[in-house]
């Protein structure tokens, strides 16, 4: 499987769309602003505009072959009415999985968002830094509720590969996601035998060690991103955060991550991987020989990828609005605002503004010296609260704010800004994509 993560579509993402901290809590807000109706017509315009038919025959013209669709379980269950799955719900999810299939591309349907949040950060639609997932039976029963009427659906689709059926999961007691992996597999099981089962382990999709013997027809799916291509990367080669990351190291991480799968015998997997880019020439070529020397890794042991991700505002796709869409004009201030203050954890240094988190992070470290909280340590525990939900979660309304009083055409046009046709490609993404 060669592919694309299909992420800030009906899983949306603040640094994929531009607004600011988690999808649930932005929708509330461009409601409130600009009214039910208006609200309406924007998401669904959005939501049509950004992945067609045109999105579907340019992967194949890539010669991709798989699309992993991240899902926000909100399009199919609402909190104040558990349990009943809203039918309308899986129209996008019906309209891309025919599209893509039309054209020989086959999809993996990603749950990325669960009722409870199965991770601490924004990506599984976490308004807090608590994944109560893990804590509440009652989140977990809808879980498995909403595999049951997913698995129902496409039991029979040869179209859809399988199912991922959480991502990234965080289980920090690290005693409650095995279980619940199997009871959620054998509950899939017995509505549909057929699909293959993706599995990503704890802790972001890097620990494995909760399962024995391998199920059947299942891929133990691992994320592999490599430090230097993120946020606060270093020069590649060199140092990020003080640890030496050359090609050598990249390929000890993802035999590292890729373990059990190799000891298995089991398909290996990339589910995510990809470095961010940053308008530097020098930074972005050094972040294009982190992604070569990776996918020449997964030749070698002929490991699957799905690379994150496809389309988002310039950061990371490979195909991206236009800067001088109607999108990207307009919130261009507002963007530059969160990068400004790091409000957005994914590319960020996670630093904004220094002379104030700094102290911060420096009290934090002198005070509880020994503090080392899960899942990755003292710094990314208080970007996470300081930045990413302290400083984003006003920005919240600031975002809305800019559509209020925008006409019917307006908002369809800064929606249309997604389109294919109004996109560009990242043309050196799609050269080393397309070696495969």
């Amino acid at each position: 499987m060669r592919g694309v993560c299909l992420g800030g579509w009906l899983n949306m993402e603040n640094f994929i769309t531009g607004y600011a901290a988690n999808e649930s809590m932005m929708r509330a807000a461009v409601r409130k602003a600009i009214g039910d109706d208006r609200y309406e017509l924007f998401f669904e315009r959005l939501l049509t505009s950004f992945f067609g038919e045109a999105d579907a025959a340019f992967l194949a013209e890539v010669g991709l072959n798989s699309v992993r669709i991240a899902l926000n379980y909100r399009h199919l269950e609402d909190d104040m009415r558990p349990f009943e799955v809203t039918e309308d719900g899986f129209r996008h999810l019906d309209r891309a999985i025919a599209a893509l299939g039309a054209h020989g591309i086959t999809s993996v349907i990603d749950l990325h968002a669960l009722p409870g949040s199965q991770n601490q950060h924004w990506h599984s639609d976490n308004s807090t830094h608590r994944a109560l997932l893990w804590e509440h039976r009652h989140f977990q029963d809808r879980v498995v509720h909403l595999w049951e009427a997913i698995a129902d659906r496409y039991k029979d689709d040869v179209r859809v590969a399988g199912y991922n059926l959480m991502n990234e999961p965080a289980d920090e007691s690290r005693a409650v996601v095995g279980p619940f992996y199997e009871r959620l597999a054998a509950a899939i099981r017995a509505v549909d035998p057929h699909h293959t089962l993706f599995v990503d382990g704890n802790t972001y999709s890097t620990e494995f060690d909760m399962f024995t013997e391998p199920w059947e027809n299942t891929v133990y799916t691992c994320h592999d991103y490599v430090a230097a291509g993120l946020g606060r990367g270093g020069p590649y080669p060199g140092h990020t955060d003080g640890v030496w990351i050359d090609r050598d190291a990249v390929e000890r991480k993802f035999l590292q991550r890729s373990e059990y799968a190799r000891s298995t015998g089991t398909p290996i997997y990339v589910g995510e991987f990809g470095p961010i880019y940053t308008g530097d020439p020098a930074v972005d070529e050094q972040r294009r020989q982190i992604l070569a020397d990776q996918l020449d890794i997964y030749r070698e042991y002929d490991a699957g990828w799905s690379i994150w991700m496809y389309k988002d505002i310039g950061r990371q796709g490979l195909v991206s609005a236009a800067p001088d869409s109607p999108y990207r004009r307009h919130f261009a201030d507002f963007v530059a605002k969160k990068d400004r203050l790091g409000a957005d954890q994914w590319g960020s240094r996670g630093e904004g503004v220094r002379e104030v988190t700094q102290p911060v992070q420096d009290l934090v470290e002198r005070e509880f010296p020994g503090f080392d909280p899960y899942p990755w340590g003292r710094f990314d525990w208080v970007r996470t609260l300081l930045l990413n939900i302290t400083f984003a979660q006003p920005l919240v309304d600031e975002y809305a704010d800019l559509l209020r009083g925008l006409d019917e055409s307006e908002l369809c046009a800064l929606a249309d800004s997604f389109a294919f046709e109004n996109c560009t490609v990242r043309e050196t993404l799609r050269e080393q994509l397309a070696k495969g």
